[in-house]
């Protein structure tokens, strides 16, 4: 028996809550996983609540994410007592994820734990640092430097944002934080934040273009936020759009793109070929401060995921969730 968060839904309506499962409950996979820690992200919070419809099969266990040690294997890259993470490929969504004590899942979606981190470190990191590693990562790609210029990090106290902000510090970047909480400024700096802006100068509806600013922009909020950092960038500029947390719309203009060359990078962290995800998670262990990462980290149990799911809808948490499993 193992225990895990559920999603149901029925006549009775759309519930989460935690279960005792029997190990024949658990769907296929050639690798089991005795999991350690999860995390808390903001598509796991929608999935919990039923904000959106994040859950495509039921019942389900959330969570996008896990670390964890190898119990079974049938698969060749993988044997009993490896460290692994898992982030993406759909678990939470469409296959039993994270918020559990245990998983089965495809080894090819797993990649070893790197020896600098623990579980917990790792989903201290989760699928939003790792997003936001791959974030950096493309717009190194796309010819970024520290010489360029400013970089913009909105949802700066979110998972994406503070990481993002932590890891473009380490490399030499000068970092302009967008937060909707003020008075959390000097948590942002501590992080490496050169500046702050109010998120109410990118949210509201604004102008075509803007006068140029940021060299590079990492977003997780979509919609106008989106649109007015696509509008402050300057000429030859990239912006990594990773998330929609006010809105899947883009109410922009080509303007941009056609008359100051602004690059928009999409980023897909579901579905990353294996060898990107370990590029992603060599640098991470390579250009995260951990004692960074400790500061913006607050652990809860597997029984608190439901009722911190909503606050972190709500915008009442700061940094990242890291789940113990086993608490």
């Amino acid at each position: 028996m193992f225990n895990a968060l559920v999603v149901e839904k029925d006549q009775q309506g759309y519930r989460c809550n935690l279960q005792s499962l029997d190990e024949s409950a658990l769907p296929q996979g050639d690798v089991q996983v005795d999991i350690s820690h999860s995390t808390l992200n903001y598509k796991d919070a929608l999935a919990i609540c039923g904000t959106s419809p994040v859950v495509r099969r039921f019942p389900m266990v959330p969570g996008i994410d896990f670390a964890g040690t190898v119990s079974h294997s049938q698969h060749p890259d993988f044997k009993t007592g490896d460290k692994v993470v898992l982030n993406g490929w759909g678990v939470g969504e469409q296959h039993w994820g994270g918020l559990s004590q245990k998983a089965s899942v495809s080894g090819d979606w797993l990649v070893p734990l790197p020896e600098a981190f623990d579980g917990r470190q790792a989903m201290a990191i989760g699928t939003a640092g790792y997003t936001a590693m791959l974030c950096i990562l493309a717009l190194e790609r796309n010819g970024l430097t520290p010489s360029k210029g400013e970089v913009l990090v909105t949802g700066a106290n979110g998972g994406v944002g503070s990481v993002a902000i932590a890891l473009l510090a380490k490399l030499g970047y000068q970092v302009t934080a967008a937060t909707g909480r003020p008075a959390l400024a000097e948590g942002l700096k501590a992080l490496g934040a050169s500046h702050i802006i109010d998120r109410r100068e990118l949210s509201e509806p604004g102008k075509p273009l803007a006068k140029e600013r940021f060299a590079a922009v990492v977003d997780s909020v979509g919609s106008h936020t989106l649109a007015n950092a696509c509008a402050a960038t300057q000429s030859d500029g990239l912006v990594a759009a990773c998330g929609l947390a006010q809105g899947m719309d883009l109410p922009a203009t080509v303007a941009p793109f056609i008359l100051r060359g602004v690059s928009l990078l999409g980023i897909n962290s579901v579905t990353r070929p294996k060898a990107e995800r370990l590029v992603a998670w060599q640098r991470l262990a390579r250009d995260l401060d951990p004692a960074k990462l400790a500061a913006i980290t607050e652990e809860i149990t597997l029984g608190e995921a439901v009722s911190k799911a909503q606050a972190l809808l709500d915008g009442k948490v700061c940094g990242r969730l890291v789940v113990d499993v086993n608490r």
